[in-house]
């Protein structure tokens, strides 16, 4: 009932302010960011929000091409060592000043144990002040996505931190209390007025803001509504302006009606399922003394096993997809076909390998998942039960919030879990190091939630990532994947066609990062062309 109260509630704070302001912005999602801590948690959602809040020293433009935000320039001085000058005049949103220190407080702020972007911190190596403009990144070993990087780590003002006794990021899967939780300060082009986890966000345009707003909009209103058809009535009834994720059985009657439109893009985001390959014995099975998983004949009859085009054609209403790679886009571009390729849909030869694998009738197991963070996440997990029930393995679906889902996960308490990965990055190396090699320190393999080690895949991948010829570095890239894909590591699905749907008024830009920029929305009069 908790969950229902909270969507009553939010619902009726947005229909309380509909129409407060001509430029305001009410828009929802079926989740909320998580923290308001920019080092926290890495989830896209959470991200593309603090985004707003909180700069980095490179940011990205319409088309995820690299572009300087709090850096104004930078230079490769050497093979390990990167200068950039930082942008003068800017001012945190409680009117400090924005300055090196800054800089130098973030990165080994976002290193610490508790951050959720250690492994993109590490790349940017050990800072120092130059001069009050100028700062100086010494490398522990080439790094060639340096910039790409520096992308992805939020500055933050290190007097506000340590007066709000918040010198490490909020510590998200221990649940810990902290300031930077539920407030903001940042540089960006949006300052955080209020914060009511799971019912209501809003934030105000920062007028001192030093770059330009293409758009119009002066406030965002932010409601979580967990519902579909919540949602979706919504955006018809003109209590929302913008729905990032509208229920795919709803998007031919959203394109149909009058006053509304959708945009769509294929996301760089991989879907995926992950199996405990560390544990002697998994924590949540009928199989006692052993680990099924730890069986490549097991992990290869579970994928032989998925109809993943009734997956596509029947779930997701061909808003997917499929493909055999564990990468969202490596390189810029999607895999070869070598890559690409999946396991065929093969139920008897998945019978057979259970079968020579000791499990010919089967074994029960539990499956986490998420149910509000992607397009049918739950739905896909039940799917999937269905069809490993058909090779013998019953699986019991766990779903839950993304808050509570992510916290579990984070601290490897699952057997089989549901994940999507991806981000700005088009490079593989960013994940391969948080995503596929052994985890260890520095936030390597940090999200290797299954917890195995390849020894020829960590080699393959630090390889890559010390490799600075491009043609060199493609054949360790793809020998790397080749390697998780013999290995079945993880059973890749799909990657997610996005739908954004919204009031016919609104102008927004669809980057394939899945990132609503709010500096670039247009709100036009109501029939305004």
């Amino acid at each position: 009932m908790r969950t229902g109260t909270r969507t009553v509630l939010a619902f009726a704070l947005l229909v309380a302010t509909t129409g407060a302001l001509a430029q305001t912005l009410h828009w929802a999602a079926q989740g909320d960011p998580q923290t308001m801590d920019p080092h926290s948690h890495n989830e896209l959602l959470t991200n593309s929000m603090n985004g707003q809040v909180y700069e980095t020293l490179v940011k990205r433009d319409k088309d995820l091409g690299l572009a300087p935000a709090l850096a104004v320039s930078w230079q490769q001085t050497g093979p390990t060592v990167w200068r950039m000058v930082i942008r003068e005049g800017v001012k945190f949103h409680d009117g400090t000043d924005f300055n090196a220190d800054d800089v130098i407080f973030s990165v080994a702020r976002a290193k610490t144990a508790s951050s959720g972007i250690r492994s993109s911190a590490m790349g940017l190596g050990e800072p120092r002040k130059v001069d009050a403009q100028t700062i100086e990144f010494q490398l522990a070993r080439v790094n060639p996505i340096f910039l790409q990087h520096a992308s992805l780590v939020p500055i933050m003002s290190k007097v506000w931190c340590e007066k709000h006794d918040a010198r490490d990021p909020q510590d998200f899967k221990n649940k810990e209390a902290r300031h930077t939780a539920l407030h903001a300060n940042g540089t960006g082009p949006f300052a955080l007025v209020s914060r009511q986890p799971d019912v209501q966000t809003v934030y105000k345009r920062n007028n001192n803001w030093w770059g330009h707003f293409d758009g119009n909009v002066q406030e965002v209103i932010y409601t979580p509504i967990k519902s579909d058809p919540t949602r979706s009535a919504a955006l018809l009834s003109g209590h929302l302006d913008f729905v990032l994720d509208p229920p795919v059985q709803d998007i031919d009657r959203l394109r149909s009606t009058p006053g509304i439109k959708v945009k769509d893009g294929v996301e760089n985001r991989i879907i995926f399922v992950g199996m405990d390959q560390q544990r002697d014995e998994l924590l949540y099975s009928g199989v006692k003394g052993r680990n099924p998983f730890k069986d490549l004949r097991v992990r290869r009859a579970l994928y032989h096993a998925v109809d993943i085009e009734g997956l596509r054609s029947r779930l997701m209403r061909g808003q997917s997809l499929p493909t055999g790679s564990i990468t969202p886009s490596p390189l810029g571009s999607f895999n070869g076909p070598e890559i690409e390729a999946r396991l065929p849909f093969d139920p008897p030869r998945a019978r057979a390998l259970m079968a020579e694998a000791g499990y010919p009738d089967g074994f029960d197991v539990t499956m986490d998942c998420p149910n509000n963070r992607y397009i049918n996440d739950e739905r896909i997990c039940v799917a999937l039960a269905g069809m490993w029930a058909q090779v013998g393995v019953r699986v019991t679906v766990k779903a839950q919030p993304r808050t509570l889902y992510f916290a579990k996960l984070e601290k490897q308490d699952v057997s089989m879990y549901l994940l999507g990965w991806g981000s700005a990055i088009t490079d593989a190396e960013a994940t391969f190091t948080p995503v596929l090699r052994s985890r260890g320190e520095g936030g390597v393999g940090y999200y290797n939630f299954g917890g195995y080690s390849n020894n020829r895949l960590d080699e393959l991948a630090v390889a890559s990532a010390n490799e600075a010829d491009p043609a060199k570095r493609e054949l360790l890239i793809k020998s790397a994947l080749l390697e998780h894909n013999a290995q079945v590591h993880h059973i890749p699905l799909h990657r997610q066609v996005i739908p954004w749907a919204m009031r016919s008024n609104v102008d927004v830009v669809h980057r394939a990062d899945n990132w609503l920029e709010w500096p670039w929305i247009t709100i036009k009069p109501p029939g305004g062309s």
